[in-house]
């Protein structure tokens, strides 16, 4: 597969990485509304274009990155139907193309109607963009992917769910937008280790192994779903978390174990 377009998508997909983390932190900080529920302007300069304070620049900067990250998204997709690309990699591209325009109505209601529905759907919207290109991003480097790349997924996975975990309330005493923030950064890097598992990692371990990153991948979903309402959780709520965490990490413990029997083998 050609060079350039492996970098283009390695771009794209920081591009899409650093777009989540600026939503996050732009909520967290409850800069949001701060260009007057004004969407694409904001509430100063030449027809309103630019911020006057710093919450709106923030916002604004966000709005920024997002549509720049957008543009990347696009090109990214064309560039995979124009070129000799696998269909498994060109197929993911074009889900997160399909879905930037989505994200974009999203992002605009965010603005203008601030309820929990959209801010939920505007989250998995961006998780599933994040995945799809870490899917192509993975598939694109998968012939130089070697066994001690796998080995290092599969630890800082390994290392990263618990830390993500500990993150969220009320495993954490102050969920600060800083503090949010920077669980949100340990879940993306912890979702691509999963998924390099999953694309490359997979078909080659024993087979008693090979399902343990699908598994992880899958249950990782509801985990991070429950997290993010676990402050206001029942009994029941909270169980189901646990539940959902225990068979993600054992998962992962799987994974690791498969990475070094593999390694044996090799050896």
């Amino acid at each position: 597969m050609d060079r350039g377009f492996r970098y283009l998508v390695a771009v794209t997909t920081a591009f899409v990485f650093a777009t989540i983390l600026l939503g996050v932190a732009t909520k967290s900080y409850g800069a949001g509304l701060a260009c007057q529920a004004r969407w694409p302007v904001c509430d100063g300069g030449l027809l309103n274009l630019f911020p006057e304070s710093f919450p709106s620049f923030f916002e604004w900067i966000h709005r920024v990155v997002a549509g720049v990250g957008g543009l990347f998204i696009v090109g990214s997709a064309i560039e995979a139907w124009r070129r000799d690309v696998p269909p498994k990699i060109r197929n993911a591209l074009f889900v997160g193309a399909l879905l930037t325009p989505v994200q974009v109505v999203l992002g605009q209601q965010t603005v203008v109607n601030f309820t929990f529905p959209v801010l939920t759907a505007h989250f998995w919207t961006a998780f599933t963009i994040f995945a799809a290109f870490a899917f192509a991003l993975i598939g694109s480097w998968a012939d130089a992917i070697r066994t001690r790349h796998l080995k290092a997924a599969a630890v800082v996975a390994l290392v990263l769910f618990p830390i993500q975990v500990l993150l969220t309330p009320p495993f954490i005493s102050s969920y600060t937008p800083v503090v949010q923030t920077l669980q949100y950064a340990v879940l993306l890097v912890l979702v691509l280790a999963v998924i390099a598992l999953v694309v490359v990692g997979r078909r080659a371990f024993p087979e008693r192994y090979q399902y343990a990153p699908v598994i992880a991948i899958v249950a990782l979903v509801p985990t991070v779903y429950l997290g993010r309402h676990l402050l206001a959780g029942s009994t029941v709520h909270r169980a189901a978390y646990l539940l959902a965490g225990i068979v993600v990490f054992g998962a992962l413990v799987a994974s690791t174990a498969g990475v070094w029997k593999r390694e044996r083998a090799v050896n």
